[in-house]
């Protein structure tokens, strides 16, 4: 029986040296080709005809745009439609990588941590420099909230400050775990399935099934989780001093 963690394998498919520097393509690498290319032409193709009775592909590629639109608006507000692109394509990113993870014999990159960490860091460097361009040196009454009286301020601010920088921390933690434990239950399960042979097999195939519409559930919503923090995280560079 293999390992369930086998299936997070980084493998090189193309083995490439610049220097002392590894970069190789990889099995990871290649998922996220594929991921950009299929959002490319979901959106593209997608839109082609721009007809007023819209086909799949062009309400799919609408509901996804009015949906992240509308996130970027509720939350961010109008400030924030210089950012949409960013994360429009942040969200569409995530969301392929981890559905893609779910077809048999594919990879999810969103399980690794260094993946789901690089997308927090771009986010929280980002949000930071932003944040210093829109206010200045304003920007640092994000750590020092409104209404709180000063003697206070010593034990806040130094609260407020560690909670930012373990921003990037949570956001690839949070993202990372879940993909990772929710395809290692899967392929446990498909483990038992394949021990129990034809007769018992039935129930955790069932199960199989069961667990990999949950996946996809949570596929979507840990997409809009890393997405409207990133949102949340924008309107405070923005707005510092709310």
């Amino acid at each position: 029986m293999h390992s369930p963690m086998e299936q997070f394998e980084i493998k090189r498919l193309l083995d490439l040296r610049i220097g002392s520097l590894d970069a190789s393509y990889t099995n990871s690498a290649l998922w996220m080709t594929i991921t950009v290319i299929l959002a490319t032409l979901l959106f593209v193709y997608g839109m082609r005809q721009r007809a007023l009775v819209p086909g799949r592909l062009q309400a799919v590629a609408e509901l996804g745009y009015e949906f992240v639109a509308g996130m970027v608006r509720d939350n961010v507000g109008n400030a924030g439609k210089a950012y949409f692109p960013f994360i429009l394509t942040l969200f569409v990113f995530i969301l392929f990588c981890n559905t893609l993870g779910l077809v048999p014999y594919s990879f999810t990159p969103t399980s690794h941590i260094i993946v789901t960490f690089g997308m927090a860091v771009v986010v929280f460097v980002g949000v930071t420099i932003i944040g210093f361009a829109r206010n200045g040196l304003h920007f640092l009454q994000l750590f020092a909230p409104k209404g709180v009286p000063v003697y206070f301020l010593v034990f806040v601010a130094p609260l407020e400050v560690f909670s930012y920088f373990v921003r990037p921390f949570s956001l690839s933690i949070r993202l990372f775990a879940n993909m990772l434990a929710g395809h290692t239950m899967l392929k446990v399960f498909g483990g038992f399935a394949v021990m129990l042979g034809v007769l018992a097999g039935w129930a955790p195939l069932a199960l199989i099934f069961a667990l990999t519409g949950l996946e996809l559930i949570i596929a979507f919503l840990q997409a809009y989780v890393f997405t409207i923090l990133t949102c949340l995280y924008l309107h405070d560079a923005l707005h510092p001093s709310h």
